[in-house]
């Protein structure tokens, strides 16, 4: 007898597929079932009988959308919960608090044995290939479904970093089996596609790299390799990417994983660069994959970690440099440290950093689209030309900052006014930005203050509304 299965994606954003929905949803295709996909709440649940649904979930810091999302579908099976499965990142890292939330006790891990989801099946869920067409009737869509193969070559780490959640995920490294049945399984069932994206946590931990990198050319994906397809009448040829987009391991790269890494159609390299202290063995590597002409390199910098501003300045710098220096095209991803098991993005690492000088990264980023540039002209713009005027930006208000092109006038009024305060001016300023975080809060502090110049000052900081504005600026 079919079963009518709704698979879920809570509403929080994300660029990648929710590949574990993917893959159930071809497990219960193959067990003959209905499948049908949702983003987020959609009240036309409650008007289908669903035998099961199933709750993706990702990060920790989404805790309350996701819990809003499986009490909203737990009515829709008229609250028994033997109906509702919730898996993914999140229910395995904290399973006992989602249960209490919710009153679903989630699945965790990864559906690698048979008999998890039907006692009476040896299907694997792991070794399903994903469902391509499960999007095709949702509004929402994901890019990688249209042009790239997707999915995993080795699971796990070899590593026990702290801030990172794969220990607790998958915390046996099981290194690779193979990945060309996979990929040529998604081409014979839904074509071939342009890119290869592995999602592997560790991939220079493999005993089998140069087997990794053989299979990759035996699929087409050399160094230069195209993809070719028809297009409106026309024939059109773009080039292929091969990324490891969950970075390389720096720390286990040899000369020989570069070279074979500069065989495939390899765009970006990516090379985690979390900490200062590893700078020496970064850089190295980095003349590695110059040494073997690999010219696009992303670099994720976590910050907000053990680190200080300061420290986060000069690792995007030493990007800046080695550009410069080398020829190369390094884009840096600052990356904000949120606690493996934080339910928000609120995470401070004090004493260092704090609300003020967070939100400030956070502006320059947003207005740089997340990406810091690889030249020295956008950096200096963006992030000052020393690591003392970096943390002057960090204090700018943020229609400043967001407008610094549009309104260089404003800036350049902002700065005369920041830099003829006092330190212990600036130290007030900075605690007065901390603790009062909206207009309201702000208005209210600005009305009690007494200094004139931080009256003055604090203006800027105020929306552009006559009620909120207290006092004018001169220059």
């Amino acid at each position: 007898m079919k079963r009518n299965i709704l698979l879920v994606e809570p509403a929080y954003p994300t660029k990648f597929p929710p590949l574990g929905l993917m893959k159930i949803s071809s497990y219960h295709k193959r067990m003959g079932d209905n499948v049908t996909f949702y983003k987020g709440k959609k009240d036309d649940a409650h008007y289908e009988f669903w035998d099961r649904v199933y709750v993706a979930t990702v990060f920790t810091y989404h805790w309350k959308v996701t819990v809003d999302t499986i009490k909203f579908y737990k009515t829709a099976v008229s609250n028994d919960s033997s109906r509702i499965y919730v898996g993914g990142i999140m229910a395995t890292l904290m399973p006992l608090e989602l249960w209490k939330a919710t009153g679903v006790m989630p699945l965790t891990g990864v559906l690698d044995q048979p008999g998890i989801l039907d006692k009476d099946s040896d299907l694997i869920v792991e070794d399903m290939l994903p469902d391509y067409r499960l999007f095709d009737d949702s509004p929402h869509k994901y890019k990688l479904i249209d042009d790239s193969y997707f999915g995993y070559s080795t699971r796990g780490c070899i590593r026990k970093c702290k801030f990172c959640g794969v220990p607790v995920l998958e915390p046996k490294f099981q290194d690779y089996q193979g990945i060309k049945p996979y990929v040529r399984g998604i081409e014979e069932e839904y074509g071939e596609k342009a890119h290869l994206v592995f999602f592997d946590n560790n991939i220079l931990a493999s005993k089998r790299f140069e087997s990794v990198i053989s299979d990759i050319l035996d699929l087409g994906f050399e160094r230069g390799a195209k993809f070719t397809y028809e297009s409106n009448g026309r024939t059109i040829s773009k080039q292929r990417h091969v990324d490891f987009n969950q970075g390389t391991d720096a720390r286990l790269m040899t000369d020989n994983h570069v070279k074979l890494l500069s065989q495939i159609a390899l765009h970006p390299l990516r090379i985690a660069f979390d900490h200062i202290k590893d700078r020496e063995i970064y850089e190295e590597k980095i003349r590695l994959a110059e040494k073997y002409d690999i010219q696009h390199l992303s670099n994720y910098i976590l910050y907000n970690y053990k680190d200080t501003p300061e420290d986060l300045w000069h690792r995007l710098k030493i990007n800046i440099d080695l550009n410069k220096e080398l020829g190369l095209k390094i884009y840096s991803f600052p990356m904000k440290y949120i606690p493996l098991y934080g339910k928000d993005r609120s995470y401070i690492d004090k004493p260092h950093w704090n609300y003020q000088f967070l939100r400030g990264v956070q502006r320059i980023l947003n207005v740089l689209k997340g990406t810091v540039m690889t030249t020295e002209s956008f950096f200096y713009r963006a992030f000052g030309e020393s690591p003392e005027e970096f943390i002057e930006i960090l204090h700018m208000p943020e229609k400043v900052v967001m407008n610094r092109e549009k309104k260089p006038e404003a800036e350049k009024e902002w700065f005369n006014h920041f830099r003829s305060l006092k330190e212990i001016e600036k130290d007030e300023l900075l605690n007065i930005l901390c603790e009062n975080r909206t207009a309201l809060q702000l208005k209210n502090a600005a009305a009690c203050q007494s200094n004139k110049k931080l009256q003055q000052i604090l203006d800027f900081y105020l929306p552009e509304d006559n009620n909120l504005l207290l006092f004018k600026n001169f220059n």
